[in-house]
């Protein structure tokens, strides 16, 4: 007999086990099968069925009837249905005990971690390059007066930057400062013009510089995201460091503001500074 999947998972949700609402639903059927024919109508093993229907009876789910061969017959679904939801009752309580309780133990070693912090805190170390795309997505999103970047390659954000782009309208609208500093080579490369462009008309200032020391994002001159390459893997080995430090952040920003007094706008016709 094929059984409605919407009926069982129902029946699921009230704490019933997937073999338990079958058998139930199954005996609903008829007035009392045997426990061989409700393993055949309900398709559960015949090993299994006798304790679920031994569950069922347990749960006064269903009753027997013994005899020669004993028999199983359902309790009217309403009484069913009525009876697990005393039981989900009765565990919602059980659980709302435990949780009262285990907060009271819990809350005061958390009020005491508050007081011992970590000195690097304001630190985070990023290598996984996804996670490296979404801290920068976020400092994106966090900056709420100014954006500072050197862009230098390898790009980890996704082509379009939409992330970026939102910043850069939100905070040209909002009277905000965005300024980005490219390599010279990245005028080769027609993909690189393009994102220049595009950043451009929403309110970004570019210039470009013959060399940068290396990747760096400044917000609000508190939050930075560099790279630090690693000096004894060589190229292609990098650690990513988030760092909210804002006497760090104004350092880097005063170098930031040095490299940008001597870089140039974008050459050719459509200049972007």
């Amino acid at each position: 007999m094929e059984l409605e999947e919407g009926p069982i998972s129902d029946l699921m949700a009230l704490g019933l086990a997937r073999y338990e609402a079958r058998v139930y639903l199954a005996l609903i059927r008829r007035d009392s099968y045997t426990a061989a024919e409700v393993s055949r109508e309900a398709d559960v093993p015949r090993q299994r069925v006798y304790d679920v229907l031994d569950a069922l009876v347990r749960r006064r789910l269903a009753t027997t009837h013994p005899g020669r061969v004993a028999k199983y017959s359902a309790v009217t679904p309403e009484l069913a249905v009525a009876r697990l939801m005393a039981l989900q009752r009765e565990s919602m309580d059980r659980l709302e005990r435990v949780s009262e309780g285990l907060a009271g133990v819990l809350q005061p070693l958390w009020s005491d971690g508050r007081v011992h912090t970590d000195p690097l805190d304001y630190i985070e170390i990023l290598r996984d390059p996804k996670a490296i795309a979404e801290r920068f997505a976020d400092i994106q999103r966090q900056a709420q007066r100014e954006l500072l970047t050197f862009c230098k390659p390898p790009v980890v954000a996704p082509a379009e930057n939409t992330e970026g782009i939102k910043a850069v309208r939100r905070l040209h609208r909002a009277g905000g400062t965005v300024r980005a500093i490219y390599l010279n080579d990245a005028l080769d490369n027609p993909g690189t013009v393009e994102h220049v462009r595009r950043f451009a008309a929403a309110g970004e200032e570019a210039r470009f510089a013959p060399a940068l020391p290396l990747k760096l994002v400044i917000a609000d001159a508190s939050l930075v995201l560099c790279d630090m390459p690693d000096p004894v893997a060589g190229a292609g080995s990098t650690t990513t460091l988030f760092i909210e430090h804002p006497a760090l952040a104004g350092c880097l920003r005063l170098a930031f503001q040095t490299v940008w007094e001597g870089a140039v706008p974008m050459p050719g016709p459509g200049s972007v500074s």
